[in-house]
């Protein structure tokens, strides 16, 4: 466990290993200490570790429900490590009146730049290539030998147009794609036409694209989006892409449209029930699948860090945090700084 223990300091506890600057910036004023280690906490650990703590720096495959919420009456803020939040019990938080933070924004280029890459892998059947050459099987080139499918041209169906899907959507544009699009707010008419996207319902997108991307957040509200019915729904040569949440795609329906060729493929980088993979996809070829590394990026990374560092700064010195996502659930509203 790394430490740096002044006495009479304000106390922080973060709950796995992350990126130093974040330690850095924390320890110039409070005592802060950090499992420095890459293996998950319990939830007992995580309630043993935040004994007698002012902040906690948590991860997004932390579970902070509202036991852990409740142990420590002096807790003062939780700062997510990620831009999602749907691991912690914001309506206790709010209860509490504990201000919760995440590190939005900065993750928007980076998953945006690996849904691309996920994309081509799996048209151009990239890391089944991989794999075939890496076991000898290559003999040489032939017309008809591991053929894919054409990106530039086809059709990008997003589901989520806000910052990451339309970084996504400006992306596939460099391909000649045509983009249509759902989303629980609709781009203006202006920015829809300088921009060349079309939206639809969402029966209409599945039914349209050749690619489908998920970017959107998680919520009651979007379990399973995405389930046997809206995979009918698509052309048999279309694929899904998921680098959003993993339940938002029912998996068992997935690994039967796919076994049954309903659709072409899938690459997805986030799982239902993360970590654990829903057995089968992992021994389907038509199927890529990257182990939750959106925004793992170096860049992208320190970035998570410093903001999720400076929201506890802000709190702990009696500021309003910069990200706050639950000011409406506070006894107590405050406002995001500026």
């Amino acid at each position: 466990m790394k430490r740096c223990d002044h006495s009479k300091k304000k106390k922080v506890f973060i709950t796995g290993r992350i990126p130093s600057l974040a330690y850095e910036l924390l320890s110039k004023d409070f005592e802060v200490n950090m499992h420095d280690d890459l293996r998950l906490l319990s939830k007992e650990e995580i309630i043993s570790g935040l004994e007698g703590k002012d902040a906690l720096l948590c991860l997004l495959s932390d579970t902070i429900d509202k036991d852990i919420i409740a142990a420590n009456p002096q807790l003062k803020v939780i700062a997510n490590y990620g831009a999602g939040y749907n691991n912690i019990n914001i309506a206790a938080a709010g209860e509490a009146n504990i201000p919760v933070t995440n590190t939005p924004d900065v993750s928007t280029d980076a998953t945006a730049d690996l849904t691309l890459g996920l994309i081509l892998a799996i048209a151009r059947r990239i890391v089944e290539g991989d794999k075939e050459t890496r076991a000898g099987r290559f003999k040489g080139w032939a017309p008809l030998y591991h053929l894919g499918v054409d990106v530039t041209g086809k059709t990008l169906g997003v589901i989520g147009m806000g910052n990451i899907g339309q970084a996504i959507a400006r992306r596939a544009k460099g391909f000649d794609m045509k983009i249509v699009y759902t989303s629980r707010t609709r781009l203006s008419v202006r920015q829809e036409r300088e921009l060349g996207f079309t939206y639809m319902s969402l029966e209409d997108v599945l039914k349209t694209a050749d690619f489908v991307s998920l970017s959107l957040s998680y919520s009651s509200a979007t379990h399973h989006m995405i389930g046997a019915k809206e995979l009918e729904a698509m052309k048999p040569s279309a694929y899904l892409i998921n680098t959003a949440r993993g339940a938002l795609v029912d998996e068992k329906a997935l690994l039967k449209a796919l076994e049954n060729k309903t659709i072409a493929g899938a690459a997805l980088d986030v799982y239902e029930f993360e970590p654990q993979i829903t057995e089968g996809l992992q021994k389907l070829d038509q199927v890529v699948l990257t182990p939750h590394i959106g925004n793992a990026t170096v860049e992208t990374r320190d970035a998570m860090a410093a903001i999720a560092a400076e929201n506890i700064i802000a709190v702990l010195k009696g500021k309003a945090p910069l990200t706050c996502v639950n000011a409406n659930h506070l006894k107590n509203r405050i406002m995001t700084a500026k």
